[in-house]
């Protein structure tokens, strides 16, 4: 039998091996060889609130890790859902992240079409949270959640006025929340960001609202808004006086302002598994603490199960809210 280098046997032979091996290696040789440039975390929001500066410290922490450059862009509109299908339709190579928040999980639920399907998004993981506060005016006269919820049963069928971030967005279902858990009334009145939003309730426009402790928590310590409640499951670190309205007896008023990563459908699963293990790493670093804990933000690293268990479970529990209480996009 001719076995020389020459033989049609051999050649077969060695070109069977090298496919066979071609076929092994891409998945670990991506991942080795990610990232080759800069990569790009889309912020959905404009620059300055609770998920820009989650997404930025993340871009920090994550950049060091990897050894490239990660550039954040702010892409805001129609409540996140410009910078979402900008993701959703970018290459999937890697090179573009989405630092989402709430309405990526909703938006399909609050809207009659949407330019992109929720599968479109890949979760990738965790970044944090900025947890929710239920904030009044100085003039209202309460000061926790019994008390509040009182008042706002006083005034009849108007209720209390609550000022939100505009159709779906955390404050508005805080305040679809205490109307379930409690019966009272609350008055919608919407802004284009929570700032305003918090803005009104300083000028005495509105009674209330509920914002991202960063928004919040100066004016709280300066003795400009009255804190009532966080609708996080545990006390603010920066903040730990706050009771949590699970403490106070309303524990489905529960939610906060969360951000996490997410990535194209078809980016290459080393690529996930690779950002996913670098995120986690960073957000669980001292230096990230430092930086955001004493604004009132919460690293909550989790690995992409976790973070794909969280999306599954917040979708279900706030579309039965969005569904019973006919929450619509404006």
């Amino acid at each position: 039998m001719n076995t020389s280098p020459r033989s049609p046997l051999r050649a077969t032979l060695v070109v069977a091996t090298m496919l066979t091996l071609g076929a092994l290696s891409p998945a670990p040789a991506i991942a080795q060889a990610w990232p080759e440039h800069p990569i790009r975390f889309i912020v959905p929001f404009t620059a300055g609130g609770a998920n820009d500066l989650m997404g930025r410290a993340a871009a920090d922490g994550v950049s060091k890790r990897l050894g490239q450059p990660i550039i954040v862009e702010n892409k805001p509109g129609a409540g996140a859902v410009v910078g979402a299908e900008y993701v959703a339709k970018a290459k999937p190579d890697g090179y573009t992240f989405l630092v989402g928040a709430v309405g990526v999980v909703i938006n399909s639920e609050l809207m009659k079409s949407m330019p992109y399907q929720d599968s479109d998004l890949i979760p990738v993981g965790m970044i944090g949270v900025a947890p929710s506060v239920i904030v009044v005016n100085t003039a209202v006269p309460a000061s926790n959640m019994k008390e509040f919820i009182a008042y706002a049963k006083s005034k009849g069928a108007q209720g209390v006025t609550f000022s939100t971030a505009g159709s779906g967005s955390t404050p508005h279902f805080v305040a679809e929340m205490m109307k379930d858990a409690t019966g009272a009334n609350f008055t919608i009145v919407p802004y284009k960001s929570g700032s305003e939003g918090m803005t009104a309730v300083l000028a005495n426009n509105v009674d209330g609202t509920s914002e991202a402790s960063i928004v919040v928590l100066p004016q709280i310590k300066s003795g400009k808004l009255k804190a009532i409640a966080t609708t996080y499951t545990t006390r603010i670190s920066a903040y730990p006086s706050l009771p949590t309205t699970a403490e106070q007896g309303f524990p489905t008023v529960q939610i906060g302002h969360w951000a996490g990563l997410f990535a194209p459908k078809g980016t290459p699963q080393p690529i996930l598994d690779k950002m996913s293990a670098e995120l986690q790493a960073a957000m669980k670093s001292k230096d990230i603490a430092d930086k955001l804990v004493p604004q009132g933000i919460e690293p909550a690293p989790g690995t992409k199960a976790q973070f794909v268990s969280f999306i599954a479970a917040e979708r279900e529990r706030l579309g039965k809210l969005i569904k019973k209480a006919g929450m619509k996009a404006e």
